[in-house]
């Protein structure tokens, strides 16, 4: 049983940064692949990054590609999502979840979810 908590989302400028973390209880966090999805009010939730259990492989969705960052500190049970160069169309909740077999990008692959965190970018 993994529970994840996110916290630091918050209302930005576009132009601006956030970090996301999302931390994780349990001993077996560092099994587990992490990923980052969100879901903006009317769509569908969508991939955003997804991260390895080593930390070693990361994959982002071309939207976030070169503005998003994602890595995880396993002593911590904690992953990251720093997000740089805000958009208006970044808006959203933003959920992590984590996934005990492979490197998804497919929602329905993840085993666990946190709560989510809601972004906001202002024009």
């Amino acid at each position: 049983q993994v529970q994840l908590v996110e916290s630091g989302g918050g209302l930005v400028q576009a132009g601006g940064s956030l970090r996301l973390s999302c931390a994780a209880s349990g001993r077996t966090f560092s099994t587990y692949a992490m990923g980052w999805f969100r879901q903006a009010p009317g769509k569908e939730r969508e991939f955003v990054a997804a991260i390895s259990w080593s930390g070693g492989n990361t994959y982002y969705a071309d939207s976030v590609k070169g503005r998003f960052t994602i890595s995880r500190d396993n002593a911590k049970n904690t992953v990251y999502l720093q997000m740089n160069s805000l958009k208006p169309e970044d808006t959203a909740v933003y959920y992590c979840a984590a996934a005990y077999s492979g490197f998804p990008r497919n929602p329905d692959e993840y085993d666990y979810w946190g709560q989510g965190t809601q972004v906001t970018v202002s024009s």
